[in-house]
């Protein structure tokens, strides 16, 4: 209340001051023509959630950017995260990996910064900076010393409006492109994700692949207008911690993305649903002494009433470590592998899966794809105990804290939950949501969703003791168990 008081008093010694001066035949000034216009950083409406993990202060700067910051004073560091929804889904036909190639060129320098200068300047202001592109998202990132802001912020809005894309930095991706692409069918991991994508989604845009021809297509002219269709203001958030208050960082945010376009066409795709899992696993030849094994069926999003009951069961299932059924049994008792684990795909915009996977030797591979299905229909008949939903629990919630140790870590959790539109108070319910889980719940879930005729087999290697592949995948749709939701609150990061 004291400021307005303050300001309408200077304003009116202003006008009383100018009054005193001027000649007795002059225009009489109007009080506003005195009063300085008022500073629409320090007017901005800010949202306070203050909640058990944290004061998230929310607001919209003047120039229209959306943002979530925790303001940390005891910490002279800044961490910004800015993520734009578009991404490589975006490329055009015929210029697969273009997203990636953008991103890649932000911190190669700008304006008039060559690569080697531009990583000298981030040098001298003790700061980072670096893009990255997604299936669905391109995002930033910036840290640097709060004295060093405005500089900071200067150099990456020089990065988003005058970025060079110069023939060595672009050349040399390229050719990192290339050699991946020529190593990329001796790579397990790439073979058994490319047989996955051929079985469950070959139509859609997630299973299109960069090749030679979309590497050797790009150029700087089509990167640069690429660029102008990911990184557009009305696409963007923005989440920040670090000493510094929404008044402070406003100006900086408008500043670094003003020069960026308005709007771009937005791209929308169908949502995935995984066809018939496949009778027997899908065999890909790869000379080598070990077999990698992957295993996928659907899984519920986020704001899938499953979805917590879920985490605490997958967690019992295979992605506990150690802890684990799976580790337990093909790891510890029966030495079929050094490691195997099963988690929850819930990042990408139009596909949710539960997969796992593991390696074992050649000569073991039919009984490893065995033991895995076993312990898949161990869970899904009989469920977990009392015993280990406590210790599930106990762990999510415990080792929750671990992923927020850091201004960057904070500013990307709370960028996964934007991204997920978990609400701002997501961080206050999750670890209640995760102790209200149920021993009914966690085995109704099993159930339901871990039968291993749910789930596509991958074996990558010169595995023995498969069975002979039949007709392959079946072509029905198949839609995911109990697909009735609601907008309870959904995980925001592996467990």
């Amino acid at each position: 209340m004291i400021r307005p008081l303050l300001t309408f008093a200077a304003a009116a010694l202003a006008l009383s001051a100018c009054q005193s001066v001027a000649p007795i035949d002059a225009p009489a000034q109007s009080v506003a023509e005195t009063i300085e216009p008022a500073d629409p950083y320090a007017a901005m409406a800010v949202t306070v959630h203050d909640g058990d993990f944290a004061e998230i202060q929310q607001f919209t700067t003047p120039g229209g950017v959306s943002v979530w910051l925790v303001s940390e004073p005891s910490i002279p560091i800044l961490s910004v995260q800015m993520a734009w929804n578009a991404g490589s889904v975006n490329d055009p036909d015929g210029l697969e990996g273009l997203s990636d190639a953008v991103a890649y060129q932000m911190n190669e320098g700008a304006g008039d910064l060559d690569a080697l200068a531009f990583q000298r300047r981030m040098e001298e202001l003790n700061m980072s900076f670096g893009c990255s592109a997604s299936n669905d998202w391109t995002g930033c990132s910036a840290t640097m010393l709060t004295d060093n802001a405005s500089d900071a912020m200067d150099l990456v809005a020089l990065a988003f409006t005058d970025p060079r894309f110069d023939e060595g930095p672009f050349e040399r991706h390229r050719r990192e492109d290339l050699v991946s692409i020529n190593q990329r069918e001796t790579q397990p991991r790439y073979l058994a994700a490319e047989a996955l994508e051929t079985a469950l989604y070959p139509d859609h845009v997630y299973a299109r692949d960069i090749s030679e021809a979309s590497v050797n297509a790009r150029t700087r002219a089509l990167a640069l207008a690429h660029k102008d269709r990911l990184m557009t203001r009305d696409r963007l958030l923005v989440t920040a911690v670090g000493a510094m208050s929404p008044a402070e960082l406003a100006p900086l945010v408008d500043a670094a993305v003003s020069q960026l376009p308005e709007s771009a066409e937005p791209a929308s795709f169908d949502t995935i649903i995984l066809p018939e899992a496949a009778a027997d696993p899908i065999i890909v030849s790869l000379p080598q002494p070990q077999s990698l094994v992957r295993f996928v069926a659907p899984g519920p999003a986020r704001d899938h009433l499953d979805f917590f009951a879920a985490t605490v069961l997958n967690y019992t299932v295979g992605g506990g470590g150690f802890e684990s059924r799976m580790m337990k049994t093909l790891r510890v008792e029966k030495g079929l592998t050094y490691g195997v684990g099963t988690g929850l795909t819930w990042t990408s915009n139009y596909l949710k899966t539960w997969s796992g996977s593991g390696q074992t030797k050649n000569e073991s591979a039919g009984e490893f794809v065995a033991g895995v299905k076993d312990e898949l229909s161990k869970v899904a008949e009989a469920g977990i105990t009392a015993e280990e939903l406590a210790d599930a629990k106990a762990y999510i919630i415990g080792s929750y804290p671990l992923g927020f140790d850091s201004n960057a870590k904070i500013a990307g959790n709370m960028m996964s939950v934007r991204q997920q539109v978990l609400g701002i108070d997501y961080f206050d319910r999750r670890n209640a949501a995760i102790a209200a889980v149920t021993l009914e719940d966690a085995n109704r879930v099993a159930a339901e969703w871990l039968s291993p005729e749910n789930f596509t087999f991958v074996v990558v290697g010169e595995p023995q003791g498969i069975p002979s592949p039949s007709t392959g995948p079946g072509t029905g749709p198949v839609t995911s168990p109990s697909t009735n939701t609601s907008n309870s609150s959904a995980e925001d990061g592996p467990a």
